[in-house]
């Protein structure tokens, strides 16, 4: 190798550890695919699509991710990373499934809850949010993930919708049905 190739690699690594707008538009356009695939071996789409993000959000946004990378092949760098975070969210969802497991063991052993407040009609009120706030377009996710109660990975499947795109619109429901539940005259 010589001197004005390493001298050039060396150039490159910095503009990277900087967080160089191009050096990082040109790393998620080079290796998207590889994180992707990498991901894709371990977890459904939807879920791979959740680390490809986390993946190159922490590129963009921590130093300290980007300064792990010390040279070398970028793309083995990047499918390790990949990996590693598809690996931990398959444990962390083990863990969630296990823990809801054990809940609806518990819940089920425990005395019976207590009967709803009279007057509060909650499929009335559901109604009543649908017609007066949520937007045609937004109805689907929530009915998904509020009526039916299905997971995010669920729903967007059940939706053919990117998990994240999914996540964005649960969020604005939330905000409307906080809204509309915080306003007296909802009630």
């Amino acid at each position: 190798m010589s001197d004005d190739t390493s001298a050039e690699a060396r150039q490159w690594l910095a503009r990277f550890h900087a967080g160089d707008a191009r050096v990082l538009n040109a790393c998620y356009r080079d290796h998207f695919d590889t994180v992707y695939r990498s991901a894709a071996r371990v977890l459904p789409a939807v879920d791979a699509e959740t680390v490809v993000h986390d993946v190159f959000l922490r590129l963009v946004s921590d130093e300290a991710a980007r300064r792990s990378f010390q040279g070398g092949s970028l793309a083995g760098w990047l499918h390790i990373l990949s990996h590693n975070l598809a690996v931990d969210r398959v444990r962390r969802q083990r863990r969630e499934s296990d823990a809801l497991a054990r809940l609806a063991v518990e819940s089920s052993v425990s005395e019976d809850p207590a009967p709803p407040e009279p007057g509060l009609d909650a499929s009335l009120l559901v109604e009543r949010f649908r017609q007066e706030c949520l937007p045609p377009k937004w109805a689907p996710v929530f009915e998904a993930r509020f009526v039916r109660q299905l997971s995010q990975r669920e729903a967007a499947t059940a939706l053919r919708m990117r998990r994240t795109t999914l996540a964005y619109q649960e969020l604005r429901v939330r905000q409307l049905l906080k809204k509309f539940l915080l306003t007296p005259e909802a009630r």
